[in-house]
């Protein structure tokens, strides 16, 4: 290991991160396609009456989120020049400000 190596707990963390990027899209576009949440999370949110008809609209925004944050880690995995990187975190932005507009407006 030397001074100017990646260091080994930031790469830790930005593969937890990916990681769980990657769960957050695989749970949320299968809540918003089957139109139905897992039954863990109806018992472990108790989630209200009113709550459990918006499937899509969860679904969705968890997928949202999930998509930034694996966007932008990119650029701290991958070798990518600094013009690549800002335009990723800018897309990454992008997509968190998306997720939100996606739960204020969306409503099934």
């Amino acid at each position: 290991m030397s001074v100017d190596g990646p260091d080994p707990v930031s790469i830790a963390l930005s593969l937890g991160t990916v990681v769980l990027g990657l769960v957050m899209v695989t749970l949320g576009v299968r809540v918003a396609v089957t139109r139905r949440f897992p039954v863990a999370w109806v018992r472990g949110a108790r989630l209200t009456t009113r709550q459990r008809p918006q499937p899509v609209r969860y679904g969705g925004t968890l997928a949202l989120i999930g998509a930034s944050g694996l966007i932008q880690q990119a650029p701290f995995l991958l070798p990518v020049p600094v013009a690549v990187g800002r335009a990723l975190f800018a897309v990454a932005l992008l997509l968190a400000m998306t997720a939100l507009g996606w739960s204020v407006r969306v409503r099934h």
